[in-house]
C-alpha cells in the first residue's frame, strides 16, 4: 500500500470518529407535532437534527430520544443522545451552541459525554409521567394548552384507592390505544400517586413504570377520573386489566395535560417502588 493510500485511510478513519452526547431536554409541546421527525411537520427530533446539520456543515446526525411524545405533549425530562462527528466539544460548549439556536419553546438543561454503549431509549430503567387536570368549571385560557380539563366533582380518596390496583406487573392492553406497534403489553407499574393542588385547583397524577404503551397514561387518567366521579366502582380497574380489551375504557384524556417528567437510567429509587409494599 502506498503512502498516499495509507494517508487516505487514516483520514477516512478520522472523519468517522464521533463523540456520544447525552442531553436532557425541556419543551412546550403545544406547537410541535410530537417528538418524531415527520415530513413537513415541526417536531422535536427534526428541530434538533436541523441544528446539528448546520453545526456539522451539512452532515446528517440522527437524534435518539428516550421515547416519542405525541403532538401537544410536554416534557421537563426528555433525554436524547446523538453521535457528533469530528472534534470533541466540551459539554458546556455543546449545550451553549445548541441552546443558542433553539426556538423559545424548547431548551437543553443538561449535557454530558457518555460511552458508546449508552442509548437514550434502550438504556432506560424506568419513566415518570405527570398529568395535570384542571377542575375549573370553565376552561382557563391560560391553562388550556398545559392541563387537561375535567369540570366535574371528583373524590380524591376514591382515585387514590383505585390507583393501588395499578401497581405491580400487568398486561395493560385495556389501556393501549390502537396504532401502537408494541406487541408485548406487559409493564411493571412502580408508582402511582394522585394528589390535589389546592392553589391551582388541579389534580396531579404521577406514574412511574418500566415503560408505557401508546396513550397509556392518558387512558389511565380518564379511567381514574371516572372512578373519582363515581361513574365506575372504586376497584373497577382490576376488572378492566383482566379484560385486556381497549373498549373497556373508551375515553382518553387530552394531550395538553401530559408531561414526560423524568427518565431513569439507574434503578428506580426504593421510595418510588410502591409495588414492593403490596
Amino acid at each position: 500500500m502506498t503512502n498516499s493510500s495509507n494517508k487516505d485511510s487514516k483520514n477516512k478513519q478520522e472523519q468517522v470518529q464521533t463523540t456520544r452526547y447525552k442531553l436532557k431536554l425541556t419543551y412546550d409541546g403545544h406547537l410541535f407535532h410530537g417528538f418524531q421527525s415527520q415530513p413537513n411537520q415541526r417536531t422535536i427530533q427534526g428541530t434538533v437534527e436541523e441544528i446539528l446539520k448546520r453545526m456539522t456543515k451539512g452532515k446528517e446526525v440522527t437524534v435518539y430520544g428516550s421515547g416519542r411524545t405525541d403532538a401537544g405533549v410536554h416534557s421537563v425530562g426528555q433525554v436524547i443522545h446523538f453521535d457528533y462527528p469530528g472534534n470533541k466539544i466540551p459539554p458546556q460548549n455543546m449545550i451553549k451552541a445548541l441552546n443558542s439556536q433553539l426556538p423559545m419553546d424548547m431548551v437543553f438543561t443538561e449535557c454530558q459525554i457518555v460511552d458508546q454503549d449508552f442509548h437514550a431509549r434502550f438504556s432506560v430503567k424506568g419513566k415518570w409521567y405527570r398529568y395535570r387536570v384542571s377542575l375549573d368549571r370553565f376552561v382557563n385560557p391560560f391553562k388550556r394548552f398545559y392541563t387537561g380539563h375535567y369540570p366535574y366533582k371528583v373524590d380524591l380518596q376514591r382515585m387514590q384507592e383505585a390507583a393501588k390496583d395499578l401497581l405491580g406487573r400487568h398486561d395493560f392492553t385495556s389501556f393501549a390505544a390502537s396504532g401502537g406497534q408494541i406487541e408485548d403489553k406487559v409493564r411493571d407499574m412502580y408508582y402511582v400517586n394522585v394528589q390535589y393542588d389546592e392553589k391551582e385547583n388541579e389534580i396531579i397524577f404521577d406514574f412511574i413504570a418500566t415503560g408505557f404503551l401508546y396513550n397509556m397514561v392518558r387512558i389511565l387518567v380518564a379511567a381514574l377520573l371516572e372512578i373519582g366521579n363515581g361513574r365506575r366502582p372504586v376497584h373497577d380497574l382490576v376488572r378492566v386489566i383482566a379484560a385486556k380489551n381497549r373498549l373497556e375504557v373508551q375515553q382518553t384524556a387530552q394531550a395538553s395535560g401530559l408531561y414526560l417528567y423524568h427518565v431513569f437510567y439507574d434503578e428506580v429509587p426504593r421510595k418510588y417502588r410502591l409495588d414492593l409494599d403490596f
